[in-house]
């Protein structure tokens, strides 16, 4: 199976997605099929899976336009300036038998997994968690992980409640 490089490309797609989109996964922009096209079935599902909701998540957290983009040759979601932290998501021919979500290294989001889904989720290091391609995914604890993803910053500006 030809691989594709892991090069960065320039292109981005952005996308509006608020309450009055229910349900809407846009089309992969052409960078982004390119790449979904060089993954492995198995693995091409998967990731498919997971941007499917952060988009799903997307329509219900009022954090505006999410643009989909390569970043380090794989798959990326940013938030707008000010909401969230970027989520990555990939496969790599050395793991074979799993993906990996990314956030970035400096947020405590891995900490947060470690603390509140110990046995439930694999992390490595600070900056991702490991979800093997063999098993069902913990869709309730991905999808709780990747709102705090998205709505990161918006958070820690809250104030914290007085006891």
């Amino acid at each position: 199976m030809h691989r594709m490089p892991g090069r960065n490309m320039n292109q981005t797609q952005s996308f509006g997605i608020g309450r009055s989109d229910p349900g809407t996964v846009p089309k992969l922009a052409a960078d982004l099929s390119t790449k979904f096209a060089c993954y492995p079935d198995d693995a091409r599902s998967a990731l498919m899976t997971i941007r499917g909701w952060i988009f799903e998540l997307a329509t219900n957290i009022p954090i505006g336009v999410i643009t989909e983009t390569l970043k380090w040759g794989e798959p990326a979601w940013v938030t707008p300036s000010g909401s969230g932290t970027t989520i990555r998501a990939d496969w790599k021919p050395k793991a074979p038998d799993r993906i990996a979500i990314y956030v970035n290294c400096q947020t405590d989001l891995i900490d947060r997994v470690r603390s509140h889904f110990d046995g439930v989720l694999e992390c490595q290091g600070n900056r991702a968690i490991l979800l093997a391609l063999d098993r069902p995914f913990p869709e309730e604890a991905i999808k709780t992980v990747l709102g705090w993803a998205l709505t990161y910053h918006q958070d820690r500006r809250k104030p914290t409640p007085k006891r």
